[in-house]
């Protein structure tokens, strides 16, 4: 693809694409978040630092803390990408708000990767429970996604 035509794929909710764009620029995004994520899940053990075992310069540690900067800041310009990205598919379809709609399996996905972050450091305030409902949304709202936007017949309008 040229420059012009990844702009208005991911940096503008402007415009329509059918279901076969779609689908091939959402795989796009989610072929460049899974290594990264691979790559962070391969981290994080470093990432709890206790100065009572462990150095103060612990190498393996800083590494931790400075991909996950990257990684976060890689995972907002991927969702923003998606949100742009289904914004077009979802006004094909018809859908109103075409960015609300957009937005709902990406706000899930941030909620539930904050939960799994979270619930383990507070686990005698935020029950598993919370975890499991926060992912069982996401993957509803994920699957919606999917088939709405990449796999439901092309609007007649």
């Amino acid at each position: 693809m040229d420059a012009e035509r990844l702009r208005f794929l991911y940096r503008t909710d402007q415009g329509r694409i059918d279901r076969a764009t779609w689908r091939r620029g959402a795989g796009a995004l989610v072929a460049v978040l899974l290594p990264l994520t691979l790559i962070w899940f391969a981290l994080a053990p470093y990432s709890a630092h206790d100065l009572a075992t462990t150095p103060f310069f612990a190498p393996m540690t800083i590494l931790a803390y400075v991909y996950v900067i990257f990684y976060a800041f890689a995972v907002m310009l991927i969702v923003v990408s998606f949100i742009n990205l289904s914004a077009k598919r979802c006004r094909d379809r018809g859908l109103t708000p075409p960015l609300g709609l957009a937005s709902l399996a990406p706000l899930l996905a941030l909620l539930a990767g904050a939960a799994h972050f979270l619930q383990p450091r507070v686990a005698e305030v935020m029950s598993r429970w919370y975890v499991w409902g926060v992912d069982a949304l996401f993957v509803a709202a994920a699957l919606w996604t999917i088939y709405e936007l990449g796999w439901r017949e092309e609007s007649r309008s």
